[in-house]
């Protein structure tokens, strides 16, 4: 009788005690009409979302399938939306007995505001951490119910608060340098706790730990300041570019902490690190197991690796990708580690990227040594059994041989048979094997790398000489933050040394190096320096998307040569520690018909061509006319 009674009771109490059913998110978030794509897959979670049976009743959109993974709380329902449906409010209906759930769902009218314009060879890029440029609005520094609450500009490691809305206030300053093209790392949520790396507690200030798809980061200002910063940088003649993590995300992102399947990650027995390793996926001697370390071993313990072979996890990512670029309107979308992520899943991702915004550019971190590892991951002319259809990436060769060149300039090395400017000739003579080299993305410093000043020693004709040749080279010029002020350092002993903030980007900053009157004289030429070749670049076509024709560099002088039917300019290197006169008939299949030529970053007149005076450690770029 006990035992009946018991078990009556148990009955009648497990449907208490069983979690409540509900909706508490859909992603995407909302959606658009009149997309090229009809279909999306709306993720639709919440405690015991997955045992709802679903129905969508709105004129042009329906409901062809729903599907239920492992976990309950997870549904995905595939919609179609058709050319004749309207923007308006679709409601979602769940329905599981006496209970019927109700969850709005915004289809909204696509804008005409300015979005995906692309970034090319015109451009000229600038590369900052939000966390580090400015700080606008100190009323969002922290946030107490976030997981890391800290703030803590003494603290290397901590967030600084730099945010949106203080980047928005420097826009003009980046106009002034000639800049055409704004790139942040992450802003999207990254709501981790301080991870230990190397004895050290860290906050996940650099943002490349997602927690939240669909929300931008608090501190830099959310959603709202996003959207807001991309339509003053377009109203200011500026695009802006997104930095994309699809390889991983932060181990507090809301879907790791209740698992929609265990295969919407790469699972190991044990944990697994990838190697970082390139060769596995280029050797076509490779054993298996290597690539599958490559690939799918975690990048570290605290970013958990996304399967993108799972067609979940895919359509998520890729229907992510297209809302950012609708919803915020940004111009390009730079891929954080993508050598690691599943390529086909990758060449999907662009090809719907780019269906959608023909003349969004896309280009993707690859960190590799190699001409041929680096043309496998962009559209190449090589008989690779897979081929990728990424139109550019961050050109990691050439950044080696011109800082590899750089650093043997001026010494006995600069007129080896393989050195100095020899480094950076013989890496540009291999682009054959790219569909379109010019659509790289060329760069001599960033956020994971020892500062250029450093790299060159602090030697300021070495650093006049590298960015002259990523100004002027072939390639989407790309420079990070502060390297026009002489910002330096090494990462050893960490990356929080090449990071620092920006001075004057903080009240009350004892310098403010965003004004002249705040930059030592060294820092105003290095600046003017800059700003006069970027600006001429960025008004000659000749320079940023003529030809490229280079000569084989003889006893550590390099020629090169942009040119169109507008102009030529002549590029003439010097890497030894002697001045040099340098005979031009050598170079008369481009230079014929031209008397005169006018220098660029001087303005000085050259009324003869004959013989060309090359100071020690100089580049002269020269615009030639008749």
């Amino acid at each position: 009788m006990k035992q009946r009674s018991f078990g009556l009771l148990l009955a009648l109490l497990l449907p208490l005690l069983a979690p409540a059913q509900s909706i508490t998110r859909v992603n995407p978030t909302n959606w658009w009409v009149g997309m090229k794509n009809s279909s999306v897959q709306l993720l639709v979670y919440g405690p015991q979302a997955g045992t709802l049976a679903y129905t969508i009743t709105y004129p042009g959109v329906k409901l062809v399938k729903t599907s239920t993974v492992e976990n309950p709380n997870y549904a995905f329902l595939d919609l179609t939306i058709a050319g004749t449906a309207k923007p308006g409010t679709v409601s979602i209906v769940g329905k599981k007995g006496a209970t019927i759930l109700t969850q709005k769902w915004e289809l909204l009218a696509r804008t005409n505001a300015v979005k995906a314009q692309g970034v090319t060879q015109a451009d000229f890029i600038y590369l900052a951490m939000p966390d580090r440029f400015a700080n606008g609005d100190p009323g969002n520094d922290k946030f107490a119910d976030m997981a890391d609450p800290n703030h803590d500009r003494a603290n290397p490691f901590f967030r600084h608060g730099g945010d949106l809305q203080g980047a928005a206030q420097r826009i003009n300053y980046l106009k002034d340098l000639g800049v055409t093209a704004v790139w942040f790392t992450p802003v999207l949520e990254n709501n981790q706790g301080l991870t230990n790396e190397g004895n050290t507690m860290r906050s996940a200030y650099h943002g490349y730990g997602f927690t939240d798809h669909y929300a931008v980061d608090r501190r830099l200002g959310g959603n709202a300041a996003y959207k807001s910063y991309v339509q003053q940088a377009h109203a200011a003649g500026l695009k802006v570019v997104q930095d994309a993590v699809y390889n991983h995300v932060g181990n507090s992102h809301w879907f790791i902490k209740d698992l929609p399947m265990k295969s919407w990650l790469h699972q190991w027995p044990a944990y697994t690190n990838t190697s970082y390793r390139q060769q596995p996926i280029t050797d076509p001697h490779a054993a298996q197991i290597d690539r599958a370390v490559t690939l799918d071993g975690w990048f570290v313990p605290f970013l958990p690796d996304l399967n993108q072979q799972n067609p979940y996890v895919a359509n998520f990512l890729i229907q992510h990708a297209i809302w950012s670029v609708e919803t915020f309107g940004v111009d390009a979308w730079r891929i954080d580690t993508y050598m690691y992520n599943d390529q086909p899943f990758m060449n999907r991702c662009n090809a719907a990227l780019l269906a959608e915004y023909p003349k969004i550019h896309i280009f993707g971190e690859s960190s590799v040594s190699s001409i041929v590892d680096q043309a496998y991951y962009v559209r190449n002319k090589i008989d690779f059994p897979f081929k990728s259809n990424q139109p550019g990436g961050l050109d990691f060769v050439v950044e080696g041989a011109m800082l590899a060149g750089l650093k043997e300039v001026g010494t006995p090395a600069a007129t080896g048979w393989d050195n100095g400017v020899q480094r950076l000739y013989q890496a540009l003579a291999q682009d054959a094997v790219y569909q379109d080299p010019t659509r790289l993305v060329t760069f001599i410093d960033n956020h994971d790398h020892n500062r250029f000043l450093s790299e060159v020693g602090e030697d300021i004709d070495k650093f006049r000489m590298g960015l002259t040749w990523l100004l002027t080279t072939r390639g989407i010029p790309s420079m990070y933050y502060g390297t026009e002020i002489l910002m330096k350092n090494f990462k050893d002993p960490t990356d929080a040394e090449v990071r620092k903030d920006f001075p004057g980007g903080w009240p009350g900053d004892k310098e403010d190096k965003f004004t002249a009157a705040g930059r030592s004289t060294k820092e105003n030429e290095a600046f003017n320096f800059i700003r006069t070749l970027a600006t001429y670049r960025k008004t000659h076509p000749a320079l940023h998307s003529g030809k490229l024709m280079q000569y084989l560099p003889e006893n550590g002088l390099y020629v090169y040569f942009r040119y169109d039917a507008s102009g030529t300019v002549l590029v003439a290197t010097n890497s030894t520690d002697k001045p040099a006169a340098l005979p031009t008939a050598r170079f008369s299949e481009r230079m014929a018909g031209f008397t005169k030529a006018r220098n660029v970053l001087t303005n000085e007149a050259l009324s003869s061509l004959a013989t060309l005076q090359l100071p020690a450690k100089t580049a002269l770029v020269l615009e030639l006319a008749k």
